[in-house]
């Protein structure tokens, strides 16, 4: 069912009067008011937004009393130990801390858990193996822990203190940890509430740093380590695809422009490795397409640490043999992951009745646990319908899977209907894993295609928000590169929509890609031609030739730079048929 679009009205005298005043194009202007900013001060705030008004760390519930522990353990020279995650956020979480209090002088190491072998967050016997080693160690973790209630009590029990640091969602019973870090762990707290781990980490490394200077300012060293932490707490904000407001946004903001000058020796052999330290400027696409896949791949294949030594690593010659090595491991991974594609797309075809169902569930004894959610991604995208991929070990008989959402369906919804058939299970709306016995994945098929048909798909009941109707003659490089101060662009702050009525094509539409799977199309108005394109509805082509004289676009405008040429380029969203979009105004 195709969703509504949902204009916002504009007034022509207020934002001519707000182009005025902040000296802007109209178009910005209307994208600056359909977001909520009419007044200049809003406007000018947001667009010229400095680093140097991220609140306090001290605001975040904990932090005080966790800078307070950890500068202790720094000045006695007591062993921490970071307890990190095999993600993005989880890797530079690490290696804030570790790059913190080794600036700061302390004794530290960290724990990675194998994705493979041990799973996420805290784990009994790990913390064990840490205890007889050296049970005198302070145990600090990131991007973990707030639910390991079991993990805290045995914590206690050794007598090993723990510091919990972490952002995921809060349980209904907290872990009886040493010190929680959390900036929502208390009702009213006035912290920023969507900080990833890497943010948390970063205002603690923050306190840590101001307590070891006089108290309110940290001292020259530590300031350096500090600009160079934010480029670190950049990646992890990226890589998590929190929402980029607020504090986020000045953090990537700040991150992605100084990153090239203030980046570690470690992310800079990455960097230099797949060509981006030469970039004129980067964007947060450069981030989630280019550096966040490598440190990814490393934690997918059981292999967390050694990204994680690159991140913190001071020694050149071995910052560019892991920079190449966790490249070519991002290929080896893609190489995994075309396999299982195939494998997944064969075993539909094989089965037709499936795509009949509102969810896919396919297992399978060969597949890579650690890549699955990738192909999952896939598949949901090119048969529209929420999928599940389940890795199975032939030993055990368990299966390991990962769900991806389509649409906005509640997959997590949807999956929590089935948990009597279920090992375990955890995640949220758009993402899930779970762990399921060989013998029960029928079975669970057939009772989540059940549930799916009850759970409502978000995105067909919510409108799709337009910010401006425009024509394409608007559409100019100068003005699309003014759109850029609205961002860095991702989750909850997307690049402006626009939609344009009455256009015409100017040519046959094409498909591209493998399997004509992509829509490349030239819209025509008033003799302005601009190209256009859409990922995975190769199917619009005959349905755009055939709508009519005129149609309307819904659309995010790129500049589309090649040879040196700059042209603008529009990524379609949705379409109709102008009659269409009469009949729902």
């Amino acid at each position: 069912m195709p969703r509504e679009w949902q204009f916002v009205s504009h007034d022509t005298g207020i934002v001519e009067s707000l182009a005025r005043n902040i000296r802007s194009s109209t178009l910005l202007a209307q994208v600056l008011i359909s977001r909520g900013m009419n007044q200049p001060e809003d406007a000018k705030d947001f667009l010229s937004a400095k680093l140097k008004t991220l609140q306090e760390p001290e605001l975040v519930p904990g932090v005080t009393e966790a800078s307070e522990e950890i500068v202790a353990a720094i000045r006695s020279k007591r062993r921490i130990t970071i307890y990190g995650d095999y993600d993005v956020d989880g890797m530079t979480s690490t290696s804030i801390l570790y790059h913190c209090i080794t600036q700061a002088g302390g004794v530290v190491d960290y724990y990675i858990p194998c994705r493979l072998e041990e799973g996420y967050g805290l784990n009994c016997d790990a913390l064990r193996e840490l205890h007889n080693a050296d049970p005198s160690r302070l145990v600090v973790t990131v991007d973990c822990g707030i639910s390991s209630v079991a993990e805290a009590a045995l914590a206690k029990e050794l007598g090993l203190d723990l510091i919990i640091t972490d952002h995921h969602t809060i349980p209904d019973q907290l872990p009886a940890a040493k010190i929680l870090v959390h900036p929502r762990i208390c009702e009213n707290s006035q912290a920023f509430p969507h900080l990833c781990g890497a943010g948390v980490a970063f205002k603690l490394a923050w306190a840590v740093s101001k307590r070891l200077g006089d108290g309110e300012r940290s001292d020259a060293r530590m300031r350096n380590f500090l600009k160079m932490a934010v480029g670190l707490t950049m990646l992890g904000t990226v890589a998590d695809v929190v929402p980029l407001v607020g504090e986020n946004r000045l953090i990537v903001k700040y991150g992605l422009e100084t990153l090239q000058q203030q980046a570690g020796v470690g992310l800079a052999a990455l960097m230099k490795e797949i060509g981006l330290m030469d970039k004129a400027a980067l964007t947060a696409e450069d981030i989630g397409y280019g550096l966040s896949p490598r440190l990814n791949a490393a934690g997918r294949l059981g292999q967390a640490r050694l990204a994680v030594e690159l991140l913190t690593t001071n020694q050149a010659d071995r910052a560019s043999q892991l920079a190449t090595y966790l490249d070519g491991l991002n290929k080896q991974r893609q190489t995994v992951e075309r396999k299982i594609l195939k494998h997944a797309r064969e075993e539909i075809q094989n089965h037709p009745e499936w795509l009949e169902q509102p969810c896919l569930v396919i297992g399978h004894n060969d597949w890579h646990p650690g890549v699955i959610g990738i192909v999952a991604s896939r598949i949901a995208e090119q048969f529209e319908k929420p999928t599940i991929l389940i890795a199975i070990n032939s030993n055990t008989g368990i299966g390991q899977g990962s769900g991806r959402s389509f649409a906005g369906t509640n997959l997590h919804e949807a999956v929590s209907t089935c948990t009597d058939l279920l090992e375990s299970f955890g995640g949220h709306a758009a993402a899930i894993g779970l762990r399921v016995k060989q013998s029960q994945i029928d079975q669970f098929r057939k009772q989540l295609c059940e549930n799916a048909k009850l759970v409502e798909s978000a995105e067909e009941t919510v409108p799709r928000r337009i910010d401006a109707e425009v024509t394409l003659a608007e559409l100019t490089v100068k003005s699309i590169r003014e759109l850029e101060f609205l961002g860095p662009f991702g989750c909850e702050n997307e690049r402006p929509v626009f939609v344009s009525t009455g256009l015409e094509l100017a040519e046959k539409p094409k498909t591209m890609g493998e399997g004509g799977r992509h829509l490349a199309v030239r819209l025509k108005h008033y003799g302005c031609i601009l190209r256009a394109i859409s990922f995975g509805r190769g199917e619009w082509a005959e349905e755009m030739e055939t709508a009519g004289e005129r149609i309307s676009v819904c659309f995010k405008p790129i500049i589309n730079e090649f040879r040196g040429r700059e042209n603008v380029e529009l990524h379609i969203i949705d379409w109709k048929p102008d009659e269409a979009l009469s009949a729902v105004n």
